[in-house]
């Protein structure tokens, strides 16, 4: 059991997008931030939220090269009417990643599909919430991205290589189970900012999940030199697809991404995927007893968790039980050591702190 206290979302909102700005960010940019922030935090994401934002940010981001505060992305030509290609000038991720959706949202209700391609970004956090945003409006979703960093080591080897490389895909399923089911999953045992959670928290690591600088496996997180890929090889495959989909649009090596100082001639940025797909653009309209597709999908649902399995969790269920604690206590949950790195935040930015008594706790 853990004690968090409860922190009212427009605080927390008005604290990060201050921290946005004192970074030298715009007010739509700010805004994107603290708005993704409080939705993955809203969902348990704590890997994710506004904490791991700016740090990434003030390692790889603004306070690197990585991010240009007040960048304008730029629309390629080329010959294909559902797909777009996009230079985003290393604007941020947040906002890139929402006005990437948003096009291909639009372009799946004129054909049925729609992508968009992002060359030149900076890294735009927990995937799963875009897709997770997209099936709530009744599309299936799905996106893939180059981490900020190469930190994992590929299957068999012990140099890290690769990024932590998530994909995440987003189905409508309200109806059916009252949420949508989100797969979403870094292709390390764990994700870096888990690492850093945990190390916040005074905890260890799982077994297996990161090796030391000389490569022995390690469950301290003062002692992570790199990560490991889940499930051995199948993990470092769909590691590197997201490599190979980053190197089509126009992403170079993973070893140099976000290491400016190296090879200065060469890109440094991640890449990104968004695709978004109308069900009705993949309907054969031939359902068995008379069912329609979001009865069929149901009648899938229920088949897969009968049989004895009723007790077995859907991917998405975990966010989706948070969001309705985080609904119920009224507030975004937080840790004491998570709030105490929001005071530095709000010392960072000469703002008022945030004063304990004042919040509410639930456990």
């Amino acid at each position: 059991m853990e004690t968090f206290y409860i922190v009212p979302e427009e605080q927390h909102n008005a604290l990060v997008s201050t921290a946005y700005r004192h970074r030298g960010f715009t007010a739509d940019e700010a805004h994107d931030a603290a708005r993704f922030a409080a939705f993955a935090s809203r969902h348990g994401i704590r890997t994710h939220n506004a904490l791991k934002a700016l740090h990434l940010d003030h390692l790889f981001g603004s306070g690197a090269k990585g991010c240009v505060p007040g960048a304008q992305i730029e629309k390629l030509s080329h010959r294909f009417s559902a797909c777009e290609v996009w230079n985003a000038n290393r604007k941020l991720g947040q906002s890139t990643a929402y006005a990437a959706l948003e096009r291909a949202i639009e372009l799946a209700e004129q054909y049925g599909i729609g992508q968009v391609a992002v060359d030149n970004a900076f890294h735009y956090l927990w995937g799963g919430g875009y897709v997770m945003e997209a099936a709530k409006r009744g599309y299936i979703a799905y996106t893939n991205c180059t981490a900020a960093l190469a930190e994992v080591v590929p299957f068999g080897g012990k140099y890290p290589t690769l990024g932590t490389n998530p994909h995440s895909w987003g189905f409508p399923t309200a109806d059916a189970v009252g949420f949508p089911i989100v797969i979403d999953w870094a292709t390390s045992v764990v994700a870096m900012g888990r690492v850093q959670q945990l190390k916040r928290e005074g905890k260890q690591l799982p077994p297996n999940a990161a090796v030391d600088k000389d490569g022995d496996i390690t469950t301290n997180p003062d002692e992570v030199y790199a990560l490991t890929t889940f499930g051995a090889h199948k993990g470092y495959g769909l590691s590197l697809i997201n490599e190979l989909v980053g190197g089509l649009i126009g992403g170079s090596l993973p070893t140099l991404r976000s290491r400016w100082s190296e090879q200065p001639e060469e890109k440094h940025t991640p890449s990104f995927y968004f695709q978004v797909i109308h069900p009705d653009a993949l309907s054969g309209g031939d359902f068995a007893l008379g069912r329609n597709q979001s009865q069929n999908l149901q009648a899938v649902i229920e088949d897969v968790l009968g049989h004895g399995n009723e007790g077995c969790m859907l991917p998405g269920q975990p966010e989706a039980t948070f969001a309705r604690k985080s609904d119920a206590a009224g507030g975004l949950l937080f840790s004491a050591a998570e709030v105490n790195a929001f005071n530095e935040l709000a010392a960072e930015c000469d703002v008022a702190q945030w004063d304990v008594k004042n919040f509410k706790t639930t456990e």
